[in-house]
């Protein structure tokens, strides 16, 4: 099994650097039918970033955040999105802080208990962007309205919707965005263990 020492990296020029980074890299690497192979790849450097499913079990219903995303520009139906909470891990946070500080800032939310769901490359055939994914439990009873920092130009609609709907939305294809898709499933396979966990 190959690992880091069959990789050689011969350069790597900053080619953007600017609220993300894009590197350009020439390195080497160890072939399954031996040899080397030399290629040149462009690498978006984003690093680390949190989402965070909010659940509501004494309601049987999740929060989801509703913004803007130029990813989805060429969306078939519309640019805006429905959505975890989510934040990027800025130097010196852990991802559990993270977590907190942008359920707050994004959807006014404060969260009682925090369950890791999993962490995976988001892509990474061109990125190296890794995804802390959680499941925070949260008091929906107050939660609605626009959120979102300014500074920041964002404009985030917070909504709380029944976990059947979410559900449904995931299967019809409505609900398209990795981190959604893998958080709600992952709902829909432990959801009774939490409730047990968090109503008792």
């Amino acid at each position: 099994m190959f690992d880091h020492s069959d990789v050689e990296i011969h350069s790597c020029d900053v080619v953007y650097d600017g609220f993300f980074e894009m590197h350009k890299l020439h390195l080497s690497h160890a072939c399954f039918a031996g040899g080397r192979v030399e290629i040149t790849r462009e690498l978006f450097v984003r690093g680390e970033a949190v989402c965070v499913l909010l659940y509501d079990p004494a309601k049987e219903s999740v929060v989801m955040i509703e913004q803007f995303r130029v990813g989805a520009l060429d969306h078939p139906r519309s640019p805006w999105l429905l959505e975890l909470v989510a934040g990027i891990v800025e130097q010196g946070e852990t991802c559990e802080e993270v977590a907190h500080r942008e359920a707050d800032e994004e959807a006014g939310a404060t969260l009682t208990e925090l369950v890791p769901i999993t962490r995976y490359l988001v892509s990474p055939g061109g990125t190296n962007e890794w995804i802390s994914l959680y499941c925070a439990r949260v008091d929906s009873a107050q939660m609605g309205g626009v959120h979102g920092l300014e500074t920041e130009g964002e404009d985030i609609r917070v909504q709380v919707l029944p976990c059947k709907q979410v559900f449904e939305m995931v299967a019809e294809g409505r609900i398209d965005n990795a981190p959604s898709i893998i958080a709600l499933q992952w709902l829909q396979l432990n959801r009774d263990d939490l409730n047990q966990r968090w109503l008792t």
